[in-house]
């Protein structure tokens, strides 16, 4: 017999019937300030067959060129499963989290979409499988044990976030991007159903990908649209503009835009979207987030996330959805992709340049300048050189981490002796290499972009972004990770994503007469927070983030000693590279404090087990 659990509550009969109003208002569950746990928030989609439920989230559609609503992209995904099977995924497009559930026999699929868009979490129990689109229904299931997985928190360390497949809880398990999870009554199985590949078509034209780029971008946008009053996230770059621009386009008329600003030299980007705004017509709106916003934001971003969090852009993504809301907008949409698909990072171009060591000859490197990098002082004028010559040695894509501070510091400095002993310290690093190496991809270029569609996007902006704007009650869309836009920017050679160090050629020619030019010529630099420079002289944050730390004393994760040095040395000698470190710690026992208060969970959850 099978059956299905949700928050809900309301159970399916033994032939696997479902109830339809369970999982719709599940799926349509909306988080607000306090109430813990990320929902799925969104469309929900629900079709039932004789033999077999399809249900969802999200906004799916059934082959490349496929229209309809998500219902029927469901119908024609069903019968095209009843034909091949599990081959029947490779032609699911949108963003979605699908379940499939064979009444008969039992079995079903559960899957995310090509670039995890939308979450599903999943854990065995005793005689069979739960299935949740948020972590925190997964875990309030009575089967479950919520015990933290040290190695989790390793990860999370490294990362910042706890990186898919694995969870903060030990047993529980999320899907990547392009995954499925196939399960009957022997057990389950994951799969990839979809990958990127990057075919570098060397016999494109750039004029006509170019329109055939615009064209996407406009469908990407339109495709975006449910009716409901939407905004843009506006930061002043390249990809938050072109959104705008086309939100102009489609609609005709003028796009709400929401930008965030900081009073701290170096980080305030608002000149730059008073730009675009202006170019666009936009009716714009600014928020100044200060260091009040900060400390009354953490408890409610610690407790609104499922597993603990540490990107630091998350508090101006949460102002900004809030300032959103506050002008009668419902759906926000974000920039987020543009860098991993068309090479917007400047470490794309530092790898470049570390690459023009290897074009030497081979005795030259072994002889004169590997031994160099070793024996140069520290002085300053030649540091620089020195760094470069020990950076350049290392192979890739170790040489990506070469700055993380988990890494330059030493986890023996960093961690507790006993809690160190528990964990796989080269997991990490060996997550990175799977995915770098396993890219189908023959240029450094695009195992750097296949990596970070995967650790930067899918696991930490995407999730960034969804969550804050989950949080102030506006849900999300992201224009620039349509399907089209994907397909094209595989295809795209290398070099017209970065050539040599210029990055995003093809992407910044296709819109130059489309896009204010100084938004053209900026660099990238998005809604960073200040962080670290305001820890050292706002005394409300310093205490917030002093007492955090003191607690975390308590769990024998970080060494006390290094905890005190973090906080009266290094974070004044360095502020904003040392407040990335403090505020990590400081997020991660945030979330343990509002788990041991028994915050609660909320979304959807469908599961199904024999007895």
């Amino acid at each position: 017999m099978y059956g299905a659990w949700g928050q809900l509550g309301r159970p399916v009969d033994a032939k696997g019937g479902a109830s339809r109003q369970w999982l719709a208002e599940g799926a349509r569950y909306s988080l607000l300030e306090g109430s813990g746990g990320l929902a799925a928030g969104g469309d929900a989609f629900w079709l039932e067959r004789a033999d077999f439920v399809v249900a969802g989230v999200g906004r799916v559609r059934y082959g490349q060129t496929g229209g309809g609503s998500s219902a029927e992209a469901a119908a024609t995904f069903l019968g095209a499963f009843r034909e091949s099977g599990r081959e029947a995924c490779q032609a699911l497009w949108g963003s979605h989290a699908l379940l499939l559930f064979d009444r008969r026999s039992g079995a079903g699929l559960a899957l995310v979409d090509r670039l995890g868009r939308w979450p599903l979490y999943y854990a065995e129990v005793a005689g069979g499988l739960v299935v949740a689109t948020s972590l925190g229904a997964l875990a309030a299931h009575p089967a479950l044990a919520t015990e933290p997985d040290p190695q989790a928190i390793l990860n999370y360390l490294y990362f910042h976030v706890v990186p898919s497949p694995g969870t903060i809880y030990r047993g529980m398990h999320r899907l990547q991007p392009g995954q499925g999870l196939q399960f009957d009554a022997d057990g389950c199985s994951v799969w990839d159903y979809w990958r990127p590949q990057y075919t570098e078509d060397a016999t494109l034209s750039w004029s006509r990908t170019g329109a055939e780029f615009r064209t996407c971008l406009y469908t990407a946008v339109e495709r975006s649209l449910d009716g409901r009053p939407v905004g843009a996230f506006l930061s002043g770059g390249t990809d938050s503009s072109t959104v705008t621009g086309m939100l102009r386009e489609v609609t005709g008329e003028r796009p709400r835009t929401f930008s965030i600003g900081f009073d701290a030299q170096g980080y305030d980007e608002t000149s730059y979207a008073q730009i675009s705004a202006r170019h666009f017509d936009a009716d714009h709106h600014e928020y100044y987030v200060t260091p009040a916003d900060v400390v009354a934001a953490i408890p409610t971003i610690a407790a609104g996330y499922d597993q603990p969090f540490g990107n630091a852009s998350v508090i101006p993504a949460y102002y900004c959805a809030k300032l959103a809301l506050q002008s009668g907008v419902e759906v926000l949409l974000g920039g987020d992709g543009g860098d991993e698909l068309f090479g917007g990072n400047t470490r794309y171009a530092k790898q470049w340049v570390f690459t023009l060591m290897d074009r030497l000859p081979g005795g030259v490197q072994r002889h004169l300048l590997r031994p160099l990098g070793h024996r140069l002082p520290g002085w300053p004028g030649v540091r620089k050189l020195r760094s470069y010559l020990r950076q350049a040695q290392q192979p890739m894509p170790e040489r990506l981490e070469s700055y993380n501070l988990l890494m330059r510091i030493g986890l023996e400095t960093i961690l507790h002796a006993d809690f160190l002993a528990e964990l796989d310290t080269s997991q990490p690093v060996e997550m990175i290499r799977d995915v770098y190496w396993s890219a189908r991809a023959q240029s450094m270029l695009n195992r750097m972009l296949a990596r970070d569609l995967k650790f930067t996007l899918a696991d930490d902006d995407l999730v960034k972004v969804r969550g804050a704007c989950a949080l102030a009650g506006v849900d999300t869309a992201f224009p620039l990770l349509d399907d089209d836009i994907i397909a094209l920017s595989l295809r795209l050679p290398a070099a017209w994503k970065v050539n040599r160090t210029k990055l995003r050629p093809f992407f910044k020619a296709a819109l130059r007469e489309f896009l204010p030019q100084p938004v053209i010529g900026k660099q990238k630099h998005g809604f960073g927070l200040p962080f670290g420079v305001w820890l050292t002289q706002q005394p409300a944050l310093h205490e917030l983030a002093g007492d955090s730390l003191a607690a975390l004393r308590s769990r024998a994760i970080i060494r006390p000693r290094f905890l005190d040095e973090l906080m009266s040395q290094h974070l004044h000698a360095h502020p904003a590279y040392y407040g990335t470190l403090v505020w990590t710690l400081m997020m991660l026992e945030q979330w343990f404090q509002t788990r041991e208060r028994g915050i609660k969970r909320g979304g959807l959850s469908v599961a199904s087990g024999a007895s």
